[in-house]
């Protein structure tokens, strides 16, 4: 999620569409979220992994 969060920011932002760049930045916040909760050991939505 990181990953396609980090792909479409640089692609709206060479593109110049706005709308790229506000999922792009929502992935990537979500992502960081998830990455840090799950290195914690901490389940979330009552999954401890996501695959």
């Amino acid at each position: 999620m990181i990953v396609l969060g980090a792909i479409l920011l640089v692609i709206g932002f060479i593109a110049d569409i706005s709308i790229l760049w506000t999922i792009g930045i929502i992935l990537l916040v979500v992502g960081a979220i998830l990455a840090i909760l799950g290195g914690t050991g901490r389940a979330v939505a009552g999954r401890k992994h996501w695959f």
